[in-house]
């Protein structure tokens, strides 16, 4: 007879099993570019031509088909990093400002065994451009994107093999203009008094309280795949007592038939399980999970699969070799908990922007490992990618530091009742689709967020969310969803289908300002009434105060260091209280300031950061990781030498 614990084994390995199966509803993937024995990649950052069309209608470029030659044949060119925004690198005030298409364009030399070998596949990628994107290769147009923030990519070798003997000349035309029914959404304003406005005057109106930076944001590449390849891989993990279980499933294109080989090794490189199908479940004696930072004194461990595909047809043969890091923990939400691993785990982080100095959104690998470095010098355990998806690099450093993250889509600022229209709905569900099928593998993705603020008290409200969040739950059930809402509960259409409420509140801030006294009754009300009509777990996703850095009263006043410290002081009161019952974490607006729109509201962009834009602690800071370095302690689960701030 078998024994009961292998009774629960089967059982634990069949309900994975059952939860993968409803789960892989997206057949096409797009996994992040990685060099192999059988792939090669080709990073094409740098300086490109650019122009900005500034014709009446911003069309000119595709009335005199600027994609047909070399752009400096159509005009004047100026040189443009890549990746960056395009805003703050001139001292033109009008491209800082611009609406409308602007134009890229590089060549690019192909290596040889690329265009002789038909049997390899040549694909162009670009990591993110803001907001609507056109892609030619030669004057042949390859893609169009419609969204930023996420990948896209177009098969180019056919194209390229034309003609061997030119270059391969890439342009790309990216309008940054935003609709009712984009995400986020805005709108056109044309101003028609002539009295006070030129002819075909318009301006941008948005939603959102970040500057609307555009351009090409992240890195664009070319890379090779054989003709037969692994498309996507989807992986799930869960563990019963010390082995884990990788259940996962690899989709193949380009071939009838393949032979698959699976194999997962250890950080070591020894080989812990192998398999030879297309899907399984891979199990992993003694196994070493996934822990958050300062949770473990092992966190962020990462395991790799390789996937070694073996195909022929009548022509040749092919090889293919990707490796996906492995992550294996398990996330679940009780009515008073969020666990991983099921231990509780309390979020004290941050939110964050992608946004600094002259590059605006654009990635920037040193700013990146710095701003990890800060993370962990606060003690911050986990942050929300407010209000958009951030870049892959920036999830894989997560992972292999341990760092939670609550995935958000661009859902932000969606306040006119037409954005919650058809149209709107639609094109929300296929963002969730291409952010789900990017970050769906990354262990230190805990949570999806599919909207931030709403105006969640119209009455479409209530199916928009409904069919947005089911939508999101069919895709990936291992995860839970939440939007993040502001404190009025009694207003909120989508919170009985979430499954942990987020929480913006701002006392003694946009509400009653400059009276710290009421902060405490303000957030023990806000949130009583919140658990008491949904009865799920709550976060505090966003609190804080502008602070200019350097200026300083007593008695505290608004926008002095001190009021920030006194507001942050009276919210970790309430929240010391509220921990012990439902409660589960609190992140502070903001990690840094961030660049805004003008306005009366902003002193040259947002200042609620701890530390200032350029990563310089105000006193806020110090606040934050005593209160941090505290609450991870508290646990008793760390080793003596985390008792103490580390760097990366």
């Amino acid at each position: 007879m078998p024994r009961p614990e292998r009774l629960g084994g089967v059982f634990r390995v069949l309900c994975l099993c059952a939860v993968f199966e409803a789960a892989c509803l997206l057949d096409a993937g797009m996994l992040f570019p990685r060099e192999s024995s059988s792939r090669e990649v080709k990073e094409l950052n740098g300086l490109w031509n650019f122009r900005a069309d500034g014709s009446s209608n911003r069309n000119q470029g595709f009335e005199r088909a600027w994609f047909k030659s070399r752009l400096a044949e159509t005009g004047p060119v100026i040189d443009m990093p890549v990746p960056a925004s395009y805003n703050d690198i001139t001292q033109d005030p009008a491209l800082r400002d611009f609406i409308g298409w602007v134009w890229y364009e590089r060549e690019v030399v192909v290596p040889a065994h690329w265009i002789a070998d038909e049997g390899t596949r040549v694909v162009i990628r670009v990591g993110s451009a803001h907001y609507y994107s056109v892609v030619w290769v030669n004057g042949v147009k390859v893609t169009e994107h419609k969204g930023g923030h996420l990948p896209f990519e177009a098969e180019i070798g056919a194209v390229i093999r034309k003609d061997p003997t030119q270059p391969c000349r890439i342009t790309i035309a990216v309008n940054n203009t935003l609709s009712l029914d984009t995400l986020p959404p805005g709108t056109i304003q044309h101003m028609t008094d002539r009295t006070k406005y030129p002819d075909g005057y318009f301006v941008q109106n948005i939603f959102f309280d970040f500057f609307n930076y555009a351009g090409i944001h992240r890195p664009v590449l070319l890379y090779t795949t054989p003709k037969a390849h692994v498309e996507d891989i989807t992986v799930m993990t869960d563990f019963l007592d010390n082995t884990g279980l990788v259940n996962y499933k690899v989709s193949v294109q380009g071939a009838a038939s393949a032979s698959l080989k699976v194999t997962l090794m250890d950080k070591d490189g020894r080989c812990v399980a192998s398999s030879s199908g297309p899907s399984g479940v891979l199990k992993v004696t003694d196994v070493n999970l996934w822990w958050p930072y300062l949770m473990h004194e092992n966190p962020g461990y990462l395991y790799s699969m390789e996937v070694r595909l073996m195909a022929a047809d009548e022509r040749s043969a092919y090889e293919d070799v990707y490796t996906l890091p492995v992550g294996i923990r398990t996330v679940n939400v009780t009515s008073t908990q969020f666990l991983i691993n099921n231990k509780p785990f309390y979020f004290h982080g941050v939110n964050k922007h992608e946004d600094s100095d002259i590059r605006g959104k654009g990635l920037d690998w040193p700013l990146i490992v710095k701003d990890f470095n800060l993370l962990k010098w606060l003690g911050a355990n986990s942050f929300r990618t407010s209000h958009y998806p951030y870049a892959e690099e920036i999830m894989q450093m997560c992972d292999r530091h341990g760092i939670v993250v609550i995935d958000e889509c661009p859902g932000v600022g969606i306040k006119d009742i037409r954005s919650f229209g058809n149209a709107s709905l639609a094109h929300h569900l296929v963002v969730m689709d291409e952010l789900v099928r990017r970050d769906k593998n990354h262990a230190s993705v805990v949570m999806w967020s599919v909207a931030n603020e709403p105006a969640a008290e119209m009455p479409p409200a209530d199916f928009y969310f409904k069919t947005l969040i089911k939508h999101t739950k069919d895709l990936d059930p291992t995860r839970p969803v939440t939007f993040v809402t502001d404190s009025n509960y009694a207003r909120d259409k989508g919170a009985p289908y979430v499954d942990v409420i987020c929480v913006n509140s701002y006392f003694s801030w946009y509400h009653d300002p400059g009276h710290l006294e009421v902060i405490p009754i303000q957030l023990n009300t806000q949130f009583e009434n919140w658990y008491r009509k949904y009865q799920k777990p709550i976060i505090q996703s966003e609190y804080g105060a502008d602070t200019v850095p350097g200026l300083h009263n007593d008695p505290p006043v608004m926008f002095t260091e001190e009021y920030q410290k006194e507001v942050l002081q009276s919210y970790h009161n309430v929240f010391d209280q509220k921990r012990k019952q439902y409660v589960i974490g609190e992140l502070i607006w903001n990690f840094a300031d961030f660049m805004t729109s003008q306005g009366i509201m902003r002193v040259v962009g947002n200042k609620k950061g701890v530390f200032s834009r350029q990563r310089q602690p105000k006193a806020a800071a110090f606040i934050l990781k005593e209160r941090y370095w505290r609450l991870a302690n508290e646990t008793g689960r760390l080793p003596p030498w985390t008792k103490y701030p580390c760097s990366l």
